[in-house]
Formats: C-alpha cells, structure tokens, sequence
C-alpha cells in the first residue's frame, strides 16, 4: 500500500467500505480481516486473493464455492490500483441495496402486523 500522503481517492474509498464492512463482522471474523488489512500483510493479501478466485471457478466442487471470487478480488483490490475504484462502488452499491432491502422488510412486516392487530 502506499503511504499515507500518497493515498488515491479511490482507496480511502475502498477503505472506508472495508471499515464499514469490518464493524458490521463478529468479532471471531473481525480481528483476521483487521489483520489483512494491513499494509505489511500484502504478502499474504495477494496470495490468498488469487487462491479464492482460483477457489471459486470450481465452486461446483464442495466446500469451494462462487462466493470465494468477490472475496478474492476484494483481497486483490486493496494492492492492484485498477480494481480499487469498481471494487468500492461495487461495494458501496451492494450495501446501499441491502439497506434498502431490509427497510423495504421491515416495513411490510410494520404494515403486515398493523393490518393483523385488533382495533
């Protein structure tokens, strides 16, 4: 990663999505993504990111599955500059999505209840 004074937009954009991300994760999850995250943990990073994807075009097979490629390119974004920005739109879209997903939720079991309840 670079320093801090060389930081590009899109990854103080990508890191603010893995932050959100990360604080939303029980703690068990929590503390290795932390560490992932770190600079000096690129050469774990990268690694570990190729073996998702790789992982994940057999997800046909058990215990590997489709879910590992997001995972992977997640991983490599955070060190491979032209996956940044699509990375953290992707994420930022998918979490605006599922707010409104389960608002949406929420609200027709509000509605549901309201109309079911005796007067």
């Amino acid at each position: 990663m670079n320093t801090p004074d060389q930081i590009t937009p899109d990854q103080r954009r990508l890191d603010r999505s893995l932050e959100r991300l990360q604080r939303r994760l029980p703690g068990w999850i929590a503390r290795p993504v932390g560490g992932l995250r770190k600079p000096d943990a690129r050469w774990v990073r990268i690694p570990v990111g190729v073996l998702f994807i790789l992982g994940g075009l057999v997800g046909f097979l058990p215990i590997l599955g489709f879910w590992m490629v997001p995972l992977g390119v997640l991983l490599l974004a955070m060190d491979v500059p032209f996956l940044r920005r699509p990375t953290s739109t992707l994420m930022i879209r998918s979490e605006r999505r599922w707010t409104e997903w389960r608002r949406s939720r929420q609200a027709a079991k509000h509605a549901q209840a309201a109309s079911t309840s005796p007067e």
